[in-house]
């Protein structure tokens, strides 16, 4: 199955890109995670995904952890944990009704970036859930597509903190403040730990 529908070969016969992106989706384009890949993914400490819905409604997320929560099962899938959001589960809704999702690696400080597109699935009662406190279940993501980026537009940055609110084992995640707010404290789930902070 080609990468590129009649829209992308549009723009790339009106820029004259087709000899191009063949040459890419050629020497680039693979369905599986290289070496290299996974030591760049397993560096990382976020991921963006982009999910729709059955109509081609558009979700894109981000989804953060400690350096390495997204974790290469084997050269065809990556595993990563949802943890507590703001219980709309829009992108996790989507990948449910329509599983093709497309995750973007990025790193600010490397300037690097990898594509990986492909099916997801949620695992309750995966294996690996014990290693991520707090998860309420796993994705796992096999690959279709994988494939470097173009980095030269990626701006430099440099970490100054990792965000406190990412769980740990045997630490007390801190909850954050709007869930104290007025307009969300008496929606909350039952065991939304923000519940026992009032």
């Amino acid at each position: 199955m080609s990468l590129f529908n009649d829209g992308s070969r549009s723009y790339q016969d009106r820029f004259d890109t087709r000899r191009l992106a063949d040459r890419i989706d050629e020497r680039l384009v693979r369905d599986w995670i290289d070496d290299e890949d996974r030591a760049f993914i397993e560096r990382c400490d976020m991921v963006f995904i982009a999910t729709a819905d059955t109509d081609g409604r558009p979700q894109c997320s981000y989804k953060g952890g400690d350096t390495g929560f997204v974790r290469v099962v084997d050269e065809h899938t990556v595993a990563f944990p949802n943890y507590d959001g703001n219980g709309m589960f829009l992108t996790a809704g989507n990948a449910l009704v329509n599983p093709h999702v497309g995750l973007l690696f990025i790193n600010f400080e490397e300037r690097k970036r990898l594509r990986l597109n492909g099916v997801a699935e949620h695992v309750d009662d995966d294996p690996l859930l014990a290693d991520y406190p707090e998860a309420q279940f796993l994705w796992r993501v096999r690959a279709t597509e994988v494939f470097p980026n173009c980095p030269r537009y990626i701006h430099h940055y440099t970490l100054v903190e990792h965000s406190r609110f990412v769980p740990k084992a045997n630490c007390e995640t801190s909850v954050p403040e709007w869930k104290q707010r007025e307009w969300a404290r008496d929606v909350l789930a039952a065991d939304d730990p923000a519940n026992d902070s009032s």
